[in-house]
């Protein structure tokens, strides 16, 4: 392998546009695209998303983080080891398997955050999750893809986007911070703002992903297998980080936003990496895949969203129904009770009214209704 490549204009992979091929000369719109306003969006989303968050909530996930280290597992330990399984059985070029090991090796998005508001998900954990993966990325990038790289020869040493790490870091926790004051001294405003916030960070994500598909359709390649590891990747996140999470005995709220977690990766930080590490030669063979991975899991994370919305509607009705016929049954058997009561009482007055001189017998008679209605009452 060569010396690692810096970001100067020396480095193959940061060379003019001169010698860019056609379908990479849209690379200053990508990185508006994909920079500027991936920020503006992380920005947004993370202080409304941050109004959900309760600082007793976020302190017991820091004190007794199994959550969070399960999701680190799922993050750091399942997502490269499925990229490198796929890439090998795809039996992919080594640019490509290079590609597909990278999005592997990333930390968790912001996409997953909102996602797992949609699914009334752990939104302490969530937060938790992407700020601790964004953090241990600084080390595990460089750990796993140095584990799982050798099996594949490069020119090129593989650049961490370092600055890249830091701007995610500073995005997630400073507007986090701010959320979890207003959520502190105005809960009651925090609700609205978190409510407007899924609302608009839906809508930027749809943006994003045309804007970035129709910006970016002349790095699209007619690659199918890509195309294929694109779809398949993201599913395989999110089944089995539930099954692990459901595996360590998490709550069921905690094992859809490990499964959410798991599967949604930084898309930008892998685009970031590829395009400081390799020449605009490759780049026209990898940069296809994240851009696919992105879309897909923007996809499944709606699938997802709609399943579970469809199930929780059900399920609302069900209860609504079993409530509802509760309630009619108790409302005749009331009917009934005042029936049997009046008829009671109805023969009890006939015979305290029947006519002629009052005996032994008809006192006694006469007094058993009271006893009767007292012990109804």
């Amino acid at each position: 392998m060569r010396a690692n490549c810096s970001s100067s204009s020396a480095c193959p992979a940061n060379s003019s546009e001169e010698e860019l091929p056609v379908g990479l000369e849209v690379h200053g719109n990508l990185e508006l695209v994909f920079t500027v306003v991936s920020t503006v969006m992380m920005g947004l989303l993370m202080f409304s998303l941050g109004c959900s968050v309760e600082i007793r909530k976020l302190w017991s996930h820091i004190r007794r983080p199994w959550g969070i280290a399960v999701g680190l597992l799922c993050q750091f330990g399942l997502m490269p080891f499925t990229a490198y399984l796929l890439a090998i059985s795809f039996s992919l070029k080594p640019v490509q398997a290079i590609a597909v090991l990278i999005m592997g090796c990333c930390p968790g998005g912001t996409i997953s955050n909102i996602f797992t508001f949609w699914v009334d998900g752990d939104m302490d954990l969530s937060i938790s999750m992407t700020t601790c993966s964004t953090v241990a990325a600084l080390g595990m990038m460089p750990l796993c893809i140095y584990l799982y790289a050798w099996s594949w020869s490069l020119q090129q040493n593989l650049t961490i986007p370092y600055q890249n790490i830091g701007i995610t870091l500073v995005c997630l926790t400073i507007p986090v911070a701010f959320g979890v004051y207003v959520n502190y001294r105005w809960p009651k405003q925090s609700k609205i703002i978190l409510k407007i916030g899924a609302i608009v960070g839906g809508v930027l994500l749809l943006v994003v992903a045309v804007a970035g598909v129709v910006l970016a359709k002349g790095s699209w390649n007619s690659d199918i297998t890509l195309l294929i590891i694109s779809f398949i990747f993201p599913l395989i996140g999110h089944v089995t980080g539930f099954l692990l999470a459901l595996f360590t005995h998490q709550s069921w709220q905690r094992c859809r936003t490990i499964s959410l977690e798991t599967g949604a990766q930084n898309i930008q930080m892998c685009i970031t990496m590829l395009q400081l590490s390799f020449t605009a030669e490759h780049l026209v063979q990898m940069l296809s895949f994240p851009l696919a991975y992105g879309l897909f899991q923007l996809i499944d994370g709606f699938l997802i969203v709609a399943a579970y919305q469809t199930y929780k509607r059900r399920l609302k009705n069900k209860h609504r129904k079993k409530n509802s016929g509760c309630t009619e049954v108790c409302h005749t058997r009331k009917l009934t009770s005042s029936k049997e009561t009046n008829a009671f009482l109805e023969v009890n007055e006939e015979g305290a009214v029947t006519p002629g001189p009052p005996g032994p017998m008809d006192c006694h008679r006469a007094l058993e209704p009271v006893d009767h209605i007292t012990s109804c009452e």
